[in-house]
């Protein structure tokens, strides 16, 4: 891990539809390091009237307006600002109207062909969340995405994830799967435990959800983390690279230095 571990601060639907909720998030994920704030983009367009949460939905998306002020909020404090589209329309709507070249994938719209097409042509960076897929299924994504830089987020699409099924040895499979490409962590557990073993497996990316307050309405505030906690994984990814080395085994100088004294100190 020579590299920087990237931090995305996956605001999502957290704001509640409040938009200075969303740019608090954001100045509190700047403070707490985060290098990316996400955002999810649908509209009444990509909602299915029959769906349980279409009252939800409609309640938390963002218009073209919030997006306009909310990329231009990020970009002034100096974080990165990016988003899930879950239709073609908004795909286009990110790319050829706000311009951006990091797009990221959900684990729901993984297969969607017509998406992946469009976002092969007018992207420079994808981050591809995995959820609920098969190795199969990831390769095939991956083919279609032949133009752009995939970066393969290891995910388990439940909403607390429990540690008994958060499976992060993934993360060293995918690394043998997908050699070339950067691999990543988003993470659905409640905690950072997670986010720390995965950096550990050598998890270079690592997606976690951010909340002002774990009480508030919505499904995903209970496993977000908090400015405290986002920090916290911010300073432990500082730390890991540190820690891990390098995959050699020779002694340090100081070892070098006491290495004779080591092994004669005492009589035989």
């Amino acid at each position: 891990m020579s590299k920087k571990v990237v931090l995305i601060a996956e605001i999502g639907e957290n704001h509640i539809g409040k938009i200075h909720f969303s740019k608090k998030m954001i100045l509190q994920a700047k403070s707490a390091g985060a290098d990316f704030v996400k955002f999810q983009s649908y509209n009444l367009d990509c909602l299915k009237k029959k769906d349980p949460e279409y009252k939800w939905f409609k309640r938390v998306s963002l218009s073209n307006q919030d997006h306009i002020d909310l990329k231009k909020f990020s970009e002034k404090n100096r974080i990165k600002f990016f988003s899930s589209p879950f239709s073609l329309e908004r795909a286009k709507f990110l790319c050829e109207k706000l311009k951006l070249k990091n797009i990221k994938i959900a684990s729901g719209k993984m297969t969607d062909l017509n998406l992946l097409k469009y976002l092969n042509r007018n992207c420079k960076t994808i981050f591809l969340s995995t959820g609920a897929s098969t190795i199969k299924e990831i390769k095939k994504s991956v083919k279609v995405l032949s133009n752009v830089d995939v970066k393969i987020l290891h995910c388990v699409s439940e909403y607390p994830l429990s540690p008994k099924n958060a499976n992060l040895r993934a993360i060293e499979l995918l690394k043998e799967k997908f050699i070339g490409h950067e691999i990543g962590y988003s993470d659905h557990t409640i905690g950072n435990q997670a986010c720390y073993t995965a950096m550990s497996l050598g998890a270079t990316i690592i997606e976690k959800h951010f909340t002002l307050n774990k009480k508030l309405n919505g499904t995903d505030h209970i496993l977000s983390a908090t400015k405290k906690e986002f920090k916290e994984l911010r300073d432990f990814s500082n730390n890991i690279q540190l820690l891990l080395g390098k995959k050699q085994k020779t002694p340090t100088k100081k070892e070098k230095k006491i290495k004779y004294f080591l092994r004669n100190r005492f009589k035989d």
